[in-house]
């Protein structure tokens, strides 16, 4: 008992002057005044905004289909009409604080009715209007006890206790309220700065008159612009000198020099990638390493690739710089492949190209420009002649269209047609002696 004595004394000493407070009030009559007049305002913003509501409502629902950012402003208003009672109250309140000082010749109560209201549009906020998970707890355990705190008026004894608490890191000094103060903002900023990241990403991607490269450059450039600005704002809200944050930041460039050099290499890479546009998402590349696929997606760090199959292969952008990249398409356009086939060493050369060429022509994938298809004598094989065909098509033979297959399948059938032999393999056996009983 005797240890809870200092505590039990501390919490009288800052009781008590609450305690006065309260017998002052309570056997007052300009007190019990105020009181009324706070009720009775309370009650006439109960009626008014009553009134007003469905007017206002009226006037600021947007007709049935609009768009646009006025029409989303309007539909945002409409969230706010839960503070309009406490906010009217405010508003009466003090429009009658100057008679009500000079009647009385005190506004305490008023006062602590003003504050009352403006904790009742806090807590009206937090619970009616925030939507946002994490906005909701912000409004829920920071925004309505700062309220309350300034309804009693203890808000800034303890803002002026916390600031006096100091935390000395280094050459860094700054304050609990600084810190408490730097979580807050900075839980803000991030979620602010991920809101907008989102927003601006989105608008910036679907401009379809920018190259893919250029949107992915804007997106990636306005990434680092927003959490940049928010990181300095979150330094200068907490008070930290920037000049101690420069000499971290060299500290920090040393330790990326030494032991981060492939991010940082993949990061730089990345950013030269969006710049020169030589390889964007939707291109079909083949490396030097055997991996190939469509670029689906390039981050700061790595290119992810989707192969045919459905398999997402992450190369990092570093490979792209260092390494020979084979290019296939830009946007969808023309590639030339060839099949290749025999013929019978009895067959007549001279009808196989115009046997095969029209046929193969008549395919509705195949291009006739930049060149139709052409058949050239390859080489004289062990079995047969060799011919290869060539063709172009828009696009990319990557498994999913099978261009080859197609191809192929073509050429069976006109050599079939025409009565020209494909041949197998001819072996010739030489038996030397004579033959066993």
């Amino acid at each position: 008992m005797e240890q809870l004595s200092p505590v039990i004394d501390s919490l009288q000493d800052h009781l008590a002057p609450w305690l006065a407070t309260a017998q002052d009030w309570a056997t007052s009559p300009a007190a019990w005044s105020q009181f009324v007049l706070l009720g009775m305002a309370w009650v006439m913003a109960h009626l008014l905004g009553r009134r007003f509501r469905t007017q206002l409502s009226a006037l600021i629902i947007p007709p049935e289909g609009a768009s646009g950012p006025f029409a989303m402003i309007r539909r945002w208003s409409l969230l706010l009409l839960p503070l309009l009672v406490p906010l009217l109250a405010y508003g009466l309140t003090a429009v009658g604080e100057a008679f009500t000082r000079s009647l009385f010749g005190s506004g305490a109560v008023i006062a602590f009715g003003k504050r009352v209201f403006l904790f009742m549009a806090a807590r009206a906020f937090a619970q009616d209007i925030l939507r946002e998970p994490f906005l909701r707890l912000l409004g829920r355990y920071v925004l309505v006890p700062a309220a309350a705190l300034y309804a009693l008026g203890a808000l800034g004894p303890i803002v002026a206790w916390l600031e006096s608490l100091t935390i000395e890191l280094g050459n860094i000094h700054f304050s609990v309220m600084a810190l408490i103060r730097g979580v807050i903002a900075g839980s803000l900023l991030f979620w602010m700065g991920t809101w907008s990241n989102r927003q601006s990403a989105s608008y910036i991607k679907a401009q379809q008159g920018l190259r893919p490269a250029t949107r992915e450059l804007a997106a990636k450039a306005t990434e680092i612009g927003i959490f940049g600005a928010a990181f300095l704002l979150l330094m200068s809200i907490m008070g930290i000198n920037l000049t101690a944050v420069a000499v971290l930041g060299g500290a920090l460039g040393v330790g990326v020099g030494l032991g981060l050099q492939q991010i940082a290499a993949n990061f730089v890479s990345g950013i030269i990638l969006l710049i020169e546009g030589q390889t964007t998402v939707g291109d079909y590349v083949e490396l030097d390493g055997g991996e190939k696929g469509t670029i689906v997606r390039m981050t700061a760090r790595a290119c992810i690739l989707e192969t045919f199959d459905g398999k997402w292969i992450v190369v990092p952008n570093e490979h792209f710089i260092t390494s020979r990249v084979v290019n296939y398409s830009d946007q969808g356009s023309a590639n030339r492949y060839e099949v290749s086939f025999q013929v019978a060493y009895e067959t007549d050369l001279e009808r196989v190209a115009n046997v095969v060429v029209p046929a193969v022509a008549a395919l509705p994938f195949v291009l006739k420009a930049p060149e139709g298809p052409d058949c050239e004598l390859a080489g004289f094989g062990e079995s047969g002649v060799d011919f290869s065909l060539e063709y172009w098509v828009n696009g990319i033979d990557d498994g999913k269209n099978k261009y080859a297959s197609q191809v192929r399948m073509e050429v069976w059938r006109a050599l079939t047609a025409a009565g020209i032999a494909m041949p197998y393999p001819h072996r010739v056996v030489e038996i030397r002696g004579t033959l066993p009983a």
